[in-house]
């Protein structure tokens, strides 16, 4: 294949077949699409996640189709075709290619050649009956919204009058978002900088930039140079809302905890407002590592410390912190739109496990606050147990705690029936919880 040949549909078939299937036997698509030849790999994501996101469509079009499934590896083929050819309007390639494709990607591999007329007789009739199938499927939750049956009943008891608009952002596509690092460039200059490279954006927050078509960021003016990163508009209000509005020469006399900091997207963002004593943890040393990586790209430095949030005494020095931003751990049930794998592995008892999880960390943390302190607790998620349920029962208990104005449950819907972020520029965003605690003192961080 020359470098530029595209590779055949089949084999990008094969392998998106493979992540699909990856994910259904319970593992994450990171590492199986990071298995992918780099050759196949862009087209590859591009075919999986669409697939996933239409998994529980091609599942029950599967079932209506073959009474009972095809093994595991034949029946992952099957369902990736079904996902990516039964809505016309969204389907990446013509429903008689994908169909011609996935019955050679069948033919051309050994662990599915034996149901490879199987896979064909399927979709032939699948193509045959498509309206009817699909009409058929309608009735049934899972194939209609595309989420797990306790995803939907949750979202509908948490949000009986948007669940259906946070559904259907979930099922499409993130837009690419950048933070202008604002201790190096204006949004001014990165709009007009990548206007100049003819690509267009639209501010999206006080430093966001929504790119109308997605770009490979080695494209981007600026990027290699630190001027810009990839972050969604809503994780982009985690720093400021921390930090108030205080100018950069406050924010240097503050000492800082990022409790959860991996990959380090909103620690680099508290340093380009200026904090200059941070301390960054994370659990796992190889996503400390990643942390590293994005802060010596754009330039900037903290303290980052391989360690467990929740046991402080292994790697407190006992001195208070003025700010501690805990982005706790959580079901990312906000954030399907850019890991479509999420809904599929999850389950109903990871969200009170999770909430537990969360609950326990802001106890642990608070005490490391000094009176007067703020803790801008956040999480990646629309379920109120891991948001509102959990500040609320922390409140109940913490007499020295009270609120500060913050966004609460930000929930993403897509396009024109997107809210508008705090600062009222409206946002296709992802979804995030936001509160923001301050210890109780006569002198405050903020006036």
């Amino acid at each position: 294949m020359t470098p530029h040949e595209a590779p055949p549909l089949w084999r990008q078939l094969q392998a998106a077949a493979a992540v699909f299937q990856a994910v259904r036997a319970g593992g994450s698509a990171t590492p199986a699409i990071a298995a992918v030849p780099p050759a196949l790999r862009g087209g590859v994501q591009a075919l999986a996640f669409q697939s996933l996101r239409q998994l529980g469509r091609a599942e029950a079009l599967r079932s209506a189709l073959a009474r009972r499934p095809p093994p595991a590896a034949a029946d992952a083929l099957l369902c990736t075709a079904l996902a990516l050819a039964w809505d016309e309007a969204a389907a990446p390639y013509d429903a008689h290619t994908l169909v011609n494709q996935a019955v050679e990607a069948a033919k051309r591999q050994r662990s599915t050649q034996p149901q490879a007329g199987f896979v064909n007789a399927c979709l032939r009739r699948f193509l045959r009956e498509r309206e009817a199938l699909v009409a058929a499927t309608d009735a049934e939750p899972r194939a209609r919204w595309n989420h797990p049956p306790w995803w939907i009943d949750r979202l509908q008891r948490d949000h009986p009058t948007t669940w259906q608009e946070v559904l259907q952002a979930g099922n499409a596509p993130a837009p690419l978002v950048l933070r202008v690092n604002v201790a190096a460039w204006t949004v001014d200059a990165a709009w007009q900088a990548l206007a100049e490279a003819g690509i267009e954006s639209q501010r999206v927050g006080a430093a966001a930039l929504r790119l109308e078509r997605p770009r490979p960021v080695t494209e981007l003016p600026g990027f290699a140079q630190g001027r810009l990163s990839v972050q969604d508009a809503a994780a982009q209000l985690a720093a400021p809302l921390l930090l108030g509005a205080i100018p950069r020469e406050q924010a240097a006399r503050l000492r800082v905890l990022d409790a959860c900091a991996a990959p380090g997207g909103k620690t680099a963002h508290l340093l380009e407002l200026g904090v200059t004593d941070l301390t960054a943890l994370d659990v796992d040393p190889a996503r400390c590592a990643r942390i590293h990586e994005n802060l010596a790209r754009l330039g900037l430095s903290a303290r980052v410390l391989a360690a467990d949030a929740g046991d402080p005494a292994a790697w407190w020095d006992g001195e208070p912190y003025d700010a501690i931003l805990l982005d706790a751990p959580c079901t990312a049930s906000g954030i399907v739109r850019r890991h479509p794998d999420v809904r599929w592995l999850r389950r109903d008892s990871d969200v009170a496990a999770l909430a537990t999880v969360q609950a326990r960390l802001l106890a642990t943390l608070w005490p490391l606050l000094r009176s007067g302190g703020r803790l801008l607790y956040c999480t990646c998620s629309v379920f109120k147990a891991e948001g509102e349920d959990t500040i609320r029962s922390f409140l109940a208990h913490n007499t020295d705690a009270f609120s500060l104005p913050a966004p609460g449950h930000l929930l993403p819907r897509a396009g024109a029936n997107a809210p508008a972020l705090p600062d009222n520029l409206p946002s296709d965003h992802d979804g995030f919880y936001y509160a923001l605690l301050q210890k109780r003192s006569s002198a405050h961080l903020v006036a």
